[in-house]
């Protein structure tokens, strides 16, 4: 992949620095300003908040333990999503109950259109649950990779870099999920309502 050495926010490349040394404030302050997107992915990932939340730890674990081999090549955050990523499909690999969770107002699929239609909008709110529901029964591996595709809108490339696999098994996967939740969410009602589904 080559070394970019993009450039971390000063505060956060001398909090990393400390917390290399041994600070083990330092290190908190580093989860402190990244728990909120830490979880978020999490919450993405899992589909319920009690996963995220063990997620999210054992993340933070892993990022404590593994600091000493952050060289620095990429941005801290960036890392941080990686091991997050990884944490999520171990976690999820180990058969973890999926729970259905109301949507959290933050997320991509939330609804934040005005005034629609009341049937328009307990149609978009059907659909909402039946998108949300398909992630939950994909793979964790699939589920990866659309959710920081079409949720965080992030580059096949960064992408095979987050999830340590190459740039066409990143393609393959995210083909892979989106035929599967057109299949689980639209039968075989055709590519037509495939659009809907990014809609949304």
């Amino acid at each position: 992949m080559g070394e970019s050495h993009e450039a971390m926010p000063p505060e956060i490349g001398e909090l990393v620095a400390s917390a290399k040394r041994g600070d083990r404030s330092a290190f908190d302050e580093l989860v402190r300003r990244t728990h909120a997107d830490t979880y978020t992915l999490a919450l993405r990932l899992c589909g319920n908040e009690e996963d995220a939340r063990d997620v999210t730890q054992e993340a933070y674990l892993r990022a404590f333990k593994g600091l000493k081999r952050f060289r620095g090549d990429s941005q801290f955050s960036t890392w941080l999503y990686r091991i997050t990523a990884n944490a999520a499909a171990t976690h999820m690999g180990k058969g973890a109950r999926h729970r259905h969770e109301e949507l959290d107002e933050g997320m991509a699929l939330a609804d934040d259109q005005p005034s629609l239609d009341p049937s328009l909008a307990a149609e978009a709110s059907s659909l909402r649950d039946s998108v949300h529901d398909a992630l939950e029964e994909l793979s964790p591996p699939l589920r990866q990779v659309v959710v920081l595709r079409d949720v965080y809108d992030l580059p096949h490339e960064a992408i095979a870099a987050e999830l340590g696999i190459s740039e066409s098994a990143a393609k393959v996967r995210l083909h892979r999920a989106r035929r599967q939740l057109r299949d689980k969410v639209f039968g075989s009602r055709g590519d037509e309502d495939e659009r809907s589904l990014h809609a949304v």
